[in-house]
């Protein structure tokens, strides 16, 4: 049995999805730079670190929470360790693996950066969104981005 149509309605909102999926990023990350000089992958690594435990995260798992390759988040902590926002440490439990580490200097750096970013979403998102019930939307959000 070959699957059921969108509907008028389903199909405008996976227009509007894809749509913000490219868009959104983009616009977050051109605020920041023109404002902070600051690239939203940096923002988000920075981000991801100070919430970590200890402000340090394996390499390979602030990759992935950043959905960037490895290689990528390799070039990103270059670059913030010759800014001196972060470092990079062996694993204590593996040798063979690094910790990417927050400094005091990323910490400050993102408390710095984050009312530019704040309000970039703010603009970006929420003023749009004024007439949904959020906790509903972040739940479907939250599934849609686990795969359930």
């Amino acid at each position: 049995m070959p699957p059921e149509p969108l509907t008028s309605d389903e199909e405008a909102v996976m227009r509007a999805l894809g749509r913000m999926m490219v868009v959104l990023p983009r616009r977050l990350d051109a605020d920041l730079t023109r404002d902070e000089r600051m690239s939203l992958s940096e923002y988000s690594a920075l981000r991801h670190l100070s919430e970590a435990p200890g402000h340090r995260m394996r390499m390979s798992a602030l990759a992935g929470a950043c959905d960037m390759s490895l290689s990528g988040m390799t070039r990103l902590a270059g670059k913030l360790e010759s800014l001196g926002q972060l470092e990079r440490v062996r694993c204590e439990q593996d040798a063979r693996g690094l910790e990417a580490v927050l400094t005091d200097k990323g910490l400050a750096r993102l408390r710095e950066a984050w009312p530019t970013h704040l309000r970039s979403v703010r603009r970006h998102v929420f003023d749009h969104l004024a007439e949904l019930d959020l906790h509903t939307l972040a739940a479907a959000l939250g599934k849609m981005g686990s795969g359930c």
